[in-house]
Formats: C-alpha cells, sequence, structure tokens
C-alpha cells in the first residue's frame, strides 16, 4: 500500500477550510437576511428540486440529511413566515407539497446573490483545492485532459457563465 503524499493532506485541509469558510459566510449572509441557516437551505433545496409535481417533505429531508420531523418543524416554522406554503393532494390528504412563495423567492434570492458574488471572487481557491486532491502524480493523458476540462468548466461556471454538462 502507498502512502499518502503529504501534499494531499494540505491539499484535503484547505479544501476543507474553505468550504467551513463558504458556509461559515452563507450562514452569516442567511442571518443579515432573516433566516436562521437551515431555514436558508431549505428555501435553497425547495427552488432546487423539479417543481413539475411539488416537493413532498420527505425530497426535502433527504436533501438536507434532516429526519422527517426535523424537515416538519422547519417548515412549519417556514411557513409561520410566509416564505412557503403546504399543498396538500386531494386525493389523498397523507401527500403534501411544499411550495415556495413570493416572500420566501425573495429573501432567498437576497443570500444566493451575495453568495454567488463570493464565489466568483474566491472560487478560484476551492477549485484549486479540489483539482489538487485530485490531480495524480502522473495522470494518464486522457483522464489529464476530462480533468482540465472539468476546471474550465468549473472556473466558467463559478464566473456565471453558463456552460454545457456541468
Amino acid at each position: 500500500m502507498r502512502d499518502i503524499p503529504h501534499s494531499k493532506f494540505v491539499a484535503l485541509a484547505e479544501l476543507r477550510h474553505r468550504i467551513r469558510q463558504f458556509l461559515q459566510g452563507s450562514e452569516h449572509a442567511a442571518e443579515k437576511a432573516g433566516l436562521e441557516p437551515q431555514q436558508y437551505q431549505m428555501l435553497l433545496a425547495l427552488r432546487a428540486l423539479p417543481q413539475n409535481h411539488g416537493v413532498s417533505i420527505r425530497q426535502l429531508a433527504d436533501r438536507l440529511l434532516l429526519r422527517h420531523h426535523s424537515a416538519v418543524g422547519l417548515i412549519d416554522r417556514l411557513e409561520a413566515k410566509g416564505y412557503i406554503r403546504r399543498d396538500h393532494n386531494g386525493h389523498d390528504l397523507r401527500r403534501v407539497s411544499v411550495i415556495l412563495l413570493p416572500r420566501g423567492k425573495r429573501a432567498l434570492e437576497k443570500v444566493v446573490r451575495q453568495r454567488l458574488h463570493e464565489l466568483r471572487d474566491s472560487g478560484h481557491a476551492l477549485v484549486a483545492a479540489i483539482t489538487a486532491i485530485l490531480d495524480e502524480s502522473i495522470p494518464q493523458r486522457g483522464q489529464r485532459a476530462a480533468r482540465s476540462a472539468n476546471v474550465r468548466k468549473a472556473g466558467a461556471f463559478l464566473r456565471g457563465r453558463r456552460t454545457r454538462n456541468i
């Protein structure tokens, strides 16, 4: 078994630092917008999930890695603030969809706008940390080209451009 090079420990520590830094900034931005950090995460998950048949509480709980009853409590608080609404299925009252309301969209957009701005400014360091972890000492030609393409796509995404296959 090969020893893990010191550079991988450094890169992993840097990645963890950058992720925590981003998450902490998200928490501060959420609080500044009048949201608890988990409320922001719930609104973000709700906005990101496909809305064709509504979003269930189970889907949101799974997405946030929460137990169902914890997700219900979070939804209760968001509903009390007028950010979301529960919709009951007419045929099966056990089936509940969660709907993002305009007030919730505005609060979410306020936080997301600030977070995207920060990612555009400092996202390159996060990409560099991930790249340092994924790069092997002697990558094969095809792997190197694929990684380079992925790094370019990630960089373009972080700069706010749309690219294919991200």
